[in-house]
């Protein structure tokens, strides 16, 4: 891997982690497009560590607090949301990924997204904040979350419509939702390495110190602009326009997939 290519693999990953567009479909449409096969869970481990550091950067008082006071609600909230998506990543990842993997059905996957994205901007929010959410709420969030594994469904789009949809206010729904990334993608993590254990090419042979470097502070960087950026959109409500760009990438994938293969091959 060039360090070019790992830039902008650090960029998608990066701004897709956080913007409702799905990082899952977009580093698997650019993997497909450089042409990039050997050891990508082992980058992906490390452009998901960069997304948590810009999780920690924007959201630092929210963790630090946690930290401090752990036994709080907003601590039980995150480990009830987490649980189901850690079940349904445990009962149904291999599955989906038999049915899903290698970039099978990622168009319609993108559509179904932009389905999502339109429902969540006609909710307007309502006033509950993070504190006012039951554990059934958080359930409510967790599922959509699992349902994120699948490729080109987004795990932010997912959270935020839930978040919205049980009238949680679009501050606190944006806001909930990054918290919860925080277990999801150490738990993608675990998984990725536990899956890594038998492999035979190290990280660094793999793709070289400085691409490596390179795709870690682009991912990190553009994570935290796209966690800023996307809290304006959720506050003004207009997920739509990421409805209309899924919408449009989805319908090229399904029109290459069916006819082309050029794309996804």
């Amino acid at each position: 891997m060039q360090i070019f290519e790992a830039i902008i693999l650090g960029l998608v990953q990066g701004l897709t982690e956080f913007l409702p567009v799905s990082s899952s479909g977009h580093l698997v449409l650019f993997e497909n497009l450089f042409g990039i096969h050997e050891a990508t869970q082992a980058f992906s481990i490390l452009l998901h560590v960069a997304t948590l550091v810009a999780v920690f950067v924007y959201y630092w008082k929210d963790i630090w607090a946690l930290i401090c006071h752990p036994f709080q609600r907003t601590t039980a909230l995150l480990i009830a949301g987490t649980i189901p998506t850690v079940i349904i990543a445990l009962l149904f990842n291999d599955t989906f990924d038999a049915i899903f993997g290698a970039g099978k059905f990622i168009g319609f996957n993108f559509i179904f997204t932009g389905l999502i994205l339109l429902y969540a901007d006609s909710c307007k929010g309502g006033r509950k904040k993070i504190r006012n959410m039951s554990i059934f709420d958080s359930l409510i969030v967790g599922t959509m979350q699992g349902v994120a594994i699948l490729p080109a469904i987004s795990r932010s789009g997912m959270t935020i419509s839930a978040s919205l949809a049980r009238n949680v206010d679009r501050e606190n729904a944006a806001r909930f939702s990054f918290l919860l990334s925080i277990p999801a993608i150490l738990g993608g993590m675990v998984l990725t390495v536990k899956d890594m254990i038998t492999g035979e090419v190290a990280l660094t042979e793999a793709f070289g110190i400085l691409p490596m470097i390179a795709g870690f502070i682009a991912a990190a960087v553009s994570g935290y602009f796209a966690i800023r950026f996307m809290v304006d959109i959720i506050k003004k409500g207009k997920l739509k326009w990421f409805s209309v760009y899924v919408f449009i990438l989805g319908g090229i994938l399904i029109t290459d997939q069916l006819f082309l293969h050029m794309i996804v091959k």
